[in-house]
């Protein structure tokens, strides 16, 4: 049964209850990613109803097109940001690298998951098994259709020739080991770990061979941003040290004005409460380059109890939390908790105002040392290509 925007039903003791609609790109990955965020819901609270809502994206149409010369921000997210704004879901997965940093108004992303590897891997040709990229034949193809993939591994691998592949895991996987094309293509290692492919990696990309994307390898949910309900639910799977270092990152990413259409790659570590960033520019080519690493304290030994293992009673306690009220105007209340797009009221505002000052504090140092130019210079480019 239907009434406003939610969804009901009568359970078998005449009980009304409300179904719960998540929703998600059809692919088998986002499938996959969404049953299991919806696994780890019903986990928690057992008498929840849920309904995953498949639906198909502008990234997912248009396969025959390079993703940074589409020139949309919001490729993977915009269909189901339209079935959240029409009340149609009540929240959406998505991968988090998908998302840009700057939301719509009125939604916001109520939950980080904890992240899985987030480096990128290589998947070999089936005849060129057990090899490397360094000791790939002369011009061998890799695929990828990565401006930041590309420009790394040009740099590191100048005997390698690198090839736009478009289509998701299982089509790129399909047109690598049908054809002669690629002698291997690019890929997310959380991608393949999450669809049981790990036997396909052939190598682990190092920071030194390749930084990450924003977010990559983060599990993200969304949610309207004045349902509490909704938002207080979905808080609980929050894992806090992954969403430090993602808001640094999209902190740094915002403030270049980046996306998929420039080469910028990031590296985030957690070590003896101190976290460090390491952000990078390109160019396409990958022969002009800025990169630099800055650090901010997360915690101290006396908030580590607090912060990353404050008991659920605490969590009423205004000093755990960013003492929200949440009968404001709800856009009020966006400004005080969101970070570049995340609302996490149970973590340290203080720590996540910190973090975020880390990206933009990065991004502004490469900025004073050419960046702007480097990534306008890129963009013009990938243009005109």
């Amino acid at each position: 049964m239907e009434n406003g925007p939610y969804k009901y039903f009568r359970d078998g003791n005449g009980k009304v209850v409300r179904v719960i609609r998540i929703g998600t790109r059809k692919s088998q990955l986002a499938r996959i990613q969404t049953d299991s965020v919806a696994d780890k819901l019903k986990e928690l609270y057992p008498d929840i109803q849920l309904e995953i809502i498949g639906m198909t994206t502008t990234g997912d149409k248009i396969l025959d097109t390079a993703l940074s010369k589409i020139g949309e921000k919001s490729l993977f997210t915009k269909e189901l940001e339209n079935a959240l704004e029409r009340n149609e879901v009540d929240l959406v997965v998505h991968s988090l690298k998908d998302l840009p940093t700057a939301l719509p108004l009125g939604f916001t992303i109520g939950a980080v998951l904890k992240r899985e590897n987030p480096f990128d891997a290589v998947v070999l040709h089936p005849k060129h098994a057990n090899k490397t990229l360094d000791v790939l034949p002369e011009n061998s193809v890799i695929g990828t259709s990565s401006l930041r993939r590309a420009a790394q591994l040009k740099r590191k691998y100048p005997h390698l020739e690198f090839k736009d592949i478009r289509g998701n895991l299982n089509t790129r996987l399909k047109k690598l080991d049908e054809k002669d094309d690629y002698a291997a293509i690019i890929l997310a290692a959380a991608g393949l770990k999450r669809m049981g492919w790990e036997d396909r990696v052939g190598q682990i990309l190092t920071p030194e061979e390749s930084m990450y994307a924003v977010g990559q390898g983060a599990l993200a949910v969304e949610v309207r941003a004045r349902d509490t309900d909704i938002l207080e639910m979905v808080s609980v799977l929050h894992d806090p040290e992954t969403v430090l270092r993602c808001i640094a990152e999209r902190a740094f990413l915002k403030r270049l004005e980046g996306g998929c259409s420039v080469p910028v790659a990031v590296h985030t570590d957690v070590t003896d409460s101190q976290l460090y960033l390491t952000g990078a520019v390109f160019s396409l080519d990958g022969s002009d380059s800025l990169k630099d690493t800055m650090q901010t304290s997360v915690i101290d030994s006396e908030q580590v109890r607090c912060l990353f293992f404050v008991p659920l009673s605490k969590f009423e306690d205004d000093s755990y939390t960013n003492n929200v009220n949440v009968g404001q105007d709800q856009e009020h209340v966006d400004e005080f908790t969101q970070r570049v797009g995340v609302t996490a009221t149970k973590i340290s505002g203080e720590v996540q105002n910190r973090v975020e000052k880390l990206g933009v504090d990065l991004a502004n140092l490469l900025l004073s040392k050419g960046a702007k130019e480097i990534l306008t210079v890129a963009r013009q480019l990938n243009d005109a290509r």
